[in-house]
């Protein structure tokens, strides 16, 4: 229980919290706002470019839909790629969420990963073309409330189990999130008469932020469903499009005069 107790302070509190610091004091403000550039210049580290110009020596945002995440890297490079894409989004929205928790717990955790999806989005580094924050937003869920993170991934699978589009499950899970941390806190409340029944403001409004952002985000893809022409998802391994065999070439022939410009320079 001690181990628990002590989470929980840590995640509610943080580390910097003291007596003096009034949740409106210039201290808290500050730090605060800190948490919140921190996690743009992190979120702004796009994954999906920086493996796309290390591993393929191109951009991602030229190919299929030109959106730099986890779902055009599947379509253009394959699983491999996507899944890495996947893993350091949601790794650094952790970065992110954890420097504000550790700071301020919970009140400081949303603004920096909120801030963390806006650099993900319009990264500082790339000329403010980013992905659409569906993963970075799975990240914040996942490493700041982790039962409302798996409860919005059920919904995010159902979804997508059912209707094969995986823009449709993140809209619709997005749209509960707000929903279930507002469960989430009376949930709290009903077994501890400490806390209070409603979210924090530096949770309910990033949280909020977030959901109309990576949204908009999709409005695109919102066009096409509605139109019946977005793309379906689908484990199953299909045959190369005349665009990828094209993309193998020319990343071929790209490997090749890289090879035979280090061998001449061996020379």
């Amino acid at each position: 229980m001690n181990f628990l107790e002590n989470f929980l302070e840590l995640y509610f509190n943080g580390l910097l919290v003291h007596p003096d610091h009034e949740p409106g004091g210039k201290t808290v403000l500050l730090i605060l706002l800190g948490c919140a550039v921190t996690g743009y210049l992190i979120g702004s580290l796009n994954s999906a470019i920086i493996l796309s110009r290390l591993m393929y020596h191109d951009d991602i945002r030229k190919y299929g839909s030109g959106n730099a995440g986890m779902t055009n890297m599947m379509r253009v490079y394959g699983k491999t790629a996507a899944g890495l894409t996947l893993l350091f989004d949601i790794l650094k929205t952790g970065v992110a969420v954890w420097i504000g928790i550790l700071l301020l717990g919970q009140n400081a955790a949303y603004i920096s990963g909120a801030a963390c999806v806006v650099g993900h989005c319009y990264p500082l580094y790339y000329k403010f073309r980013g992905g659409k924050g569906v993963a970075v937003t799975a990240g914040l869920c996942l490493f700041a409330n982790p039962p409302v993170f798996l409860i919005l991934f059920i919904i995010f699978a159902i979804v997508v189990g059912f209707t094969k589009y995986i823009s449709l499950g993140s809209i619709m899970s997005l749209l509960f999130f707000p929903l279930m941390l507002r469960s989430f806190y009376q949930f709290l409340a009903s077994t501890n008469p400490q806390l209070r029944p409603f979210v924090p403001p530096t949770v309910l409004f990033p949280a909020l932020f977030i959901t109309v952002l990576v949204i908009l985000q999709h409005r695109e893809n919102i066009k096409r469903l509605w139109a019946g022409e977005e793309n379906k998802f689908s484990f199953k391994k299909s045959k190369k499009t005349p665009h990828q065999k094209q993309l193998d070439a020319q990343r071929e022939a790209r490997e090749d005069r890289i090879s035979n410009e280090n061998s001449d320079k061996n020379k």
